[in-house]
């Protein structure tokens, strides 16, 4: 921001630009590291697990506001295809049994019941 007219005073804003100009130029990539390191630190020691539940949830409401299936579908193949180039067929089944173990503990035979019915009905409308 420019200076104000009636004074030399520089602005809060302009203060801090130049300041973080200044530093940028006196300090590399290993500064900046540190520094972030310390305040995750900082901030993991001064938060529980629900506040790093709600950060996680309003940003990832943020990017579904500003991100439309297309970007999903996207992201979701570029993960998908750089996580199976480094692992085997051993990793795929060690989740799976993982995940599968997790979701019965969750679930009651109910849920199995009633997915099992959806992919049956789907199945049943896709040979159509």
């Amino acid at each position: 921001m420019a200076n104000d007219n009636n004074s030399k005073k520089m602005s809060v804003e302009e203060a801090g630009r130049k300041g973080g100009e200044a530093t940028s130029k006196s300090h590399g990539k290993e500064f900046y590291q540190e520094i972030g390191r310390k305040g995750g630190e900082a901030t993991s020691e001064s938060h529980d697990k629900e506040f790093y539940q709600e950060i996680g949830k309003k940003g990832g409401e943020a990017t579904a506001d500003s991100h439309g299936k297309d970007f999903y579908q996207e992201i979701g193949q570029k993960g998908g295809e750089a996580t199976s180039k480094n692992h085997d067929k051993d990793f795929y089944q060690e989740i799976g049994q993982k995940g599968g173990e997790a979701t019965s503990k969750n679930h009651d035979r109910e849920f199995y019941e009633e997915i099992g019915e959806k992919g049956g009905k789907a199945r049943r409308d896709n040979q159509d």
